[in-house]
């Protein structure tokens, strides 16, 4: 296929998409709806997927698909497609939003390994605003009145609530900069455009500022969507090694994010 044709075609989806967008909001028709939330589903498992090597059994991810298909549901019925906002963007917020509160509410990390986590990222922020550098482990465990032992094994075992974590910051600067979760067209909104942009220049500066091990976890884990298993087969280190390199990169990042 030329590319002519495959322009050709997008222009078709495009108008077919339009066209459908149109008979829904002006009928309510719950068969068109759902025709809608079907060329969708793969958007829920594809960001429940994120989470994956998180949950623990088949019955937790069927709930995560299951409130990521109501949020969908709910992203359809509230999306005004005359706003010319992408329904992609608008619904990958809400789906990302309800799958995080359900995990919070279902005490996917516990209150113990949430409050140790909280103190590991805090003395992190301390300590990069206190030497304008990022702190060593020995620092870092100084800070904290442990050994640098200890402070591994931490880094290992809060795995899920440095995911979690991390996920709440992105969806939550995302929900604060995007022109989507007002009632106006993007381009009426050039200053949230800007932060919209600038968010994502943040976030691939602090991929950049990692070190190579990192970067490639991060990369691996949250683009490939390989398992902690898998990519310690790439990196030729153990499973336990992967957890702690990646809680590192998250704690690095989500500072980063926090100052912005």
């Amino acid at each position: 296929m030329n590319g002519e044709e495959l322009q050709c075609e997008e222009r078709q989806v495009e108008e077919k998409d339009r066209d459908q967008w149109q008979l829904y909001k002006k009928t309510g028709s719950t068969e068109v709806r759902n025709d809608i939330v079907l060329e969708y589903t793969g958007l829920v498992k594809k960001i429940v997927l994120r989470f994956k090597g998180s949950y623990n059994n088949f019955g937790q991810l069927d709930d995560m698909v299951n409130q990521g298909m109501i949020a969908l549901i709910n992203a359809v019925e509230k999306f005004n497609p005359e706003l010319g906002n992408k329904f992609e963007t608008f619904a990958s917020l809400k789906i990302r939003g309800a799958i995080i509160d359900f995990m919070r509410k279902q005490d996917w990390v516990p209150r113990s390994q949430r409050s140790l986590s909280k103190v590991l990222e805090d003395t992190f922020g301390e300590l990069y605003v206190q030497n304008g550098r990022e702190p060593t482990e020995a620092e870092i465990a100084e800070k904290m009145g442990i050994t640098i032992g200890n402070l591994q094994k931490i880094l290992q075992q809060r795995h899920n609530s440095f995911v979690l974590s991390y996920e709440e910051a992105i969806n939550e600067k995302m929900m604060e900069v995007s022109p989507l979760i007002t009632n106006q067209k993007r381009d009426d909104l050039p200053e949230s455009r800007i932060l919209h942009d600038e968010l994502k220049a943040k976030l691939g500066e602090a991929i950049d500022q990692l070190k190579e091990k990192e970067r490639i976890v991060v990369s691996l884990y949250y683009y490939e969507n390989l398992k902690l298993k898998e990519i310690a087969e790439v990196l030729g280190v153990t499973e336990s090694r992967v957890s702690q390199i990646h809680s590192q990169a998250i704690i690095k990042m989500k500072t980063k994010l926090k100052n912005y």
